[in-house]
């Protein structure tokens, strides 16, 4: 894997705009667990279809795309915990 400080054009705009990175990072998750969703709803319709003769494929995918939500949210829910901290040390400091 690759690292790159270079960001997609469409995030690289928040950040020259002054958007907060919180904020950029909560907005980013939200579309991918969109897209996640997206990708696993099908996954659950089918699974539910097909019982307990599912393909070892669709249940892997399956497994994958929970676990990757599964992470997604708990990112999200910090991004959260994060503004509300950071906003609450602004207001002490007046």
């Amino acid at each position: 894997m690759m690292y790159t400080t270079q960001l997609p054009d469409r995030l690289q705009r928040l950040v020259d705009l002054g958007e907060s990175g919180t904020d950029i990072l909560h907005g980013e998750l939200k579309n991918m667990m969109y897209e996640t969703e997206q990708d696993l709803v099908p996954l659950l319709e089918n699974s539910e279809l097909l019982g307990s003769d599912e393909e070892y494929s669709d249940t892997v995918d399956r497994l994958t795309l929970e676990g990757r939500m599964d992470a997604l949210t708990e990112v999200y829910a910090l991004t959260y915990q994060l503004a509300f901290a950071i906003n609450e040390r602004t207001a002490a400091r007046g």
